[in-house]
C-alpha cells in the first residue's frame, strides 16, 4: 500500500523502544490500556463511513443539499419549484438556479456535522470530494469548498470526544463524559465554527456572489443498501454521545454494515478499507511519545508551558500547542504536552491548540494530507504556500477568541 514508509518507521521505532527497554514493559501496558479502544473505534468508524459512502450515503445527502440550495425539490434528476423566477431553459420546465452563498451554507452544515459526529478524518476523507465534485459538476469554483472542508475538519473538531482522536484521550485523561466534555469545550468550539466561517465567507464573496445549476445525480443503485447505510449512520450518532464506550456502538455498526454488504455486494468489501496508515503511524506515535516521556520530555516542555488557569497562561500553552502541531503533528503534540497541562482547564487549552491550529502546515493533521490525496485525485490543485498564509492569518484571529472564549465560559478566574 502507498504511503506506508513513515508509519512503518515510526511504529518500527516504537517496537524498538519496547524492545530495548526505553518504554518499560509497565508503561506500555498502561498505554495499551488506555489506547486500544480507542484504535478500536478509529478501525470501527472508518469501515463505518467507508461503507456508508460506497451505499451513496454522502452522494445522496449533497444532491439533496444542492436541490435545497436552489429552493426546490428534485424529481427524475431535475430540481422543481413553483416559482418560475430563477429559471432557466424552455417553456417545459427548467432548472431553477441556486444560489452558491445558500449551497456553501449548506457544505458548511454538511463539514460540521459530519465532523462532530464522525471525526475530522471522515470529513476529509468522504466529504472532499463529493462537495468538490459537486461544485466541480455545477460550474462553481472548487476551491471555497475545498478549504471549508479542511479547515471546519479541523477547526469543527474540538466539541465532542469523538471529534478527534486527540479529545478521545483528553477524554479518558479527564474521567468525562460526552456531555461534560462538551460543557467544558462548547465556547471555543463554537468560536472553532463561525470564526472560520466569517473568514472564508469573506475571502470568497466574489466567488459565493453568484448562482448555480443544481447538477443531475443519478439514483442509487441500490436503495435498500442506501437506507440501511443511512439508518445505521443514524443510529450509532446519539449512540456515540450517550456515555457508552464508543468503540462499541462503532463496533456493533461496522460488523452489521459488513455483514449487510457481504449479502448484498460483496465486491464493495476489500481490504483496503482498513486503515493501516493511520493505525500504524498511531500505534508508532504513542509507543515514541511514551518512551520520552519516561525520560524526562514532560520536565524538559514544563520550562516553556506556563503554568496557572489565567488567560495568558491558558493562551501560552494553546500558543505551544499550535506549534507544535505545525511543527510535527498534532496527535504528538498533544502526547507530549498533555502531561504538563495539569488541570481541565489547561487541557482544553491545551485542545485548543491541537485540534484549531493544524491548519498551517500540510503535515499539521492526517486529516489535511488525506485531504490533499482526494483534490489531486480530483486534479485540483492547492498551493501550499498559499494554503500556510490563509491558514496562519485565521490562526492569528481564531486562537486568541477561542482562548477566550474558553477563559470566559470558565468564569474568568
Amino acid at each position: 500500500m502507498q504511503g506506508l514508509a513513515v508509519p512503518l518507521v515510526l511504529f518500527a521505532a516504537g517496537a524498538a523502544a519496547l524492545a530495548t527497554g526505553l518504554l518499560p514493559w509497565g508503561e506500555f501496558v498502561e498505554l495499551a490500556a488506555r489506547t486500544v479502544p480507542i484504535l478500536l473505534f478509529v478501525l470501527a468508524m472508518t469501515i463505518v463511513t467507508e461503507l456508508a459512502e460506497a451505499a451513496g450515503l454522502f452522494r445522496a445527502i449533497t444532491g439533496w443539499l444542492s436541490a435545497a440550495g436552489a429552493g426546490g425539490s428534485r424529481r427524475g434528476g431535475r430540481t422543481t419549484r413553483a416559482d418560475d423566477g430563477g429559471r432557466v431553459g424552455g417553456a417545459g420546465g427548467g432548472v431553477r438556479r441556486g444560489r452558491v452563498a445558500v449551497l456553501w451554507l449548506f457544505v458548511v452544515l454538511l463539514a460540521t456535522v459530519s465532523t462532530i459526529f464522525l471525526s475530522l478524518d471522515a470529513t476529509a476523507v468522504l466529504v472532499t470530494p463529493v462537495v468538490v465534485l459537486l461544485a466541480l459538476h455545477a460550474r462553481i469554483p472548487p476551491l471555497p469548498f475545498a478549504l471549508t472542508t479542511v479547515w471546519l475538519a479541523n477547526t469543527a473538531s474540538l466539541l465532542l470526544p469523538v471529534s478527534n482522536l486527540t479529545n478521545l484521550l483528553a477524554q479518558h485523561q479527564l474521567q468525562t463524559t460526552p456531555a461534560q466534555f462538551a460543557a467544558l469545550l462548547w465556547a471555543p468550539a463554537l468560536v472553532g465554527i463561525l470564526v472560520p466561517m466569517a473568514l472564508l465567507g469573506t475571502a470568497f464573496r466574489k466567488d459565493l456572489g453568484g448562482r448555480y445549476r443544481p447538477p443531475s445525480s443519478p439514483p442509487a443503485s441500490d436503495r435498500v443498501l442506501l437506507a440501511i447505510a443511512g439508518t445505521t449512520v443514524a443510529l450509532l450518532l446519539p449512540a456515540l454521545v450517550s456515555g457508552i464506550p464508543v468503540a462499541i456502538p462503532s463496533g456493533i455498526a461496522a460488523v452489521f454494515l459488513l455483514a449487510v454488504f457481504a449479502v448484498r455486494r460483496r465486491s464493495a468489501l476489500r481490504w483496503s478499507m482498513v486503515p493501516a496508515r493511520p493505525l500504524l503511524l498511531t500505534i508508532g506515535l504513542f509507543m515514541v511519545v511514551q518512551a520520552l516521556h519516561s525520560h524526562g520530555l514532560a520536565a524538559l516542555l514544563g520550562t516553556v508551558a506556563g503554568t496557572g488557569n489565567g488567560y495568558a497562561a491558558l493562551l501560552q500553552l494553546a500558543g505551544l500547542g499550535t506549534l507544535s502541531a505545525n511543527a510535527i503533528n498534532n496527535l504528538p503534540a498533544y502526547l507530549a504536552l498533555e502531561p504538563v497541562a495539569g488541570s481541565p482547564l489547561r487541557l482544553a487549552a491545551l485542545l485548543i491548540g491541537v485540534n484549531l491550529g493544524p491548519i498551517i502546515t500540510p503535515w499539521a493533521s492526517l486529516a489535511t494530507l488525506l485531504w490533499h490525496e482526494r483534490l489531486k485525485a480530483l486534479g485540483v490543485d492547492v498551493s501550499w504556500g498559499g494554503y500556510a498564509l490563509a491558514g496562519l492569518g485565521a490562526v492569528v484571529v481564531l486562537l486568541p477568541l477561542s482562548v477566550l472564549a474558553l477563559w470566559l465560559s470558565a468564569g474568568a478566574s
